[in-house]
């Protein structure tokens, strides 16, 4: 005999404890919608994953050639260029990728969301998700660089995860008001790929930080990114080189308040989605 289904009674003006018991009672959609999503980017697997591979590496062959050979900026301690850079582009392409996914999240289920009610912070947080598919996929090709050039990782490599957590938390924050933001106001689709583009140039991908003036180090942290890609190198080759931890710590700061403060925005606006979209 099959159990009875649990009656559920949907009110207005729900308390953020019920909303939260609500976004794991509707967890198998987020599944879904991360799955479904997966499915289609994959649908051609040695395309897909090809592909998720070969745009990192085209890019950091880019990078090596302008940076490294023509420009002859300086490496981190012993580090070869192409790890430095590729230790890098993982973290931002990330970023980049969960940042434009979450941006459209809303408006790609715009049928979905004018229809049934769900926590919508299932929407953007299954995007981003996706995107962090293809990092695990881009870490192989990684892995494969630090083999062909005999790098050892040192037990920096357990700081990892932690750095991987700041890097989820900013592409996060930053999807969720830039989500909310592109359902209000539809110029913001084409404001994204500008601040991707732009935030590229910005950030240390190609280059070190330490090429950064010592008394200018704070302030470039206010980048966000700039706190996550040296983590991320300082975690990954380890060696000689060094986090400036002060600007790693603001970074994490800044992180913390727009992930705060994009889950605050994206709640405030979350009861107008369906009117709006």
């Amino acid at each position: 005999m099959t159990e009875p289904v649990p009656e559920i009674i949907i009110e207005a003006g729900r308390t953020e404890v019920q909303y939260w018991r609500d976004l794991w009672r509707y967890r198998e959609l987020f599944y879904f919608l991360a799955w479904r999503d997966v499915l289609v980017r994959y649908k051609q697997m040695v395309i897909g994953i090809a592909w998720a591979l070969l745009r990192p590496f085209l890019t950091m062959l880019v990078f090596t050639v302008v940076f490294g050979r023509l420009a002859n900026l300086p490496s981190e301690g012993d580090a070869p260029y192409p790890i430095l850079v590729f230790s890098a582009m993982l973290p931002w392409q990330f970023f980049a990728n969960a940042l434009t996914e979450c941006s459209n999240s809303l408006i790609t289920n715009a049928n979905l969301l004018s229809k049934v009610y769900f926590p919508r912070l299932v929407v953007p947080t299954s995007a981003v998700i996706v995107s962090f598919v293809d990092f695990l996929i881009s870490g192989i090709l990684l892995l494969g660089l630090m083999i062909w050039f005999n790098a050892v990782p040192t037990w920096r490599i357990l700081m990892l995860p932690l750095v991987i957590a700041i890097s989820f938390a900013a592409a996060m924050g930053m999807g969720l008001w830039l989500a909310a933001l592109n359902v209000q106001y539809r110029d913001f689709r084409y404001i994204v790929p500008f601040i991707v583009q732009f935030g590229l140039y910005i950030s240390p991908v190609g280059f070190s930080s330490t090429i950064v003036p010592e008394n200018w180090r704070l302030l470039y942290s206010l980048n966000p990114m700039v706190g996550v890609i040296d983590g991320f190198r300082w975690a990954i080759i380890g060696g000689d080189v060094q986090l400036f931890w002060p600007g790693f710590l603001l970074s994490l700061l800044l992180v913390m308040l727009v992930l705060v403060t994009g889950i605050r925005y994206f709640r405030h606006m979350e009861r107008s989605f369906a009117d709006i979209i």
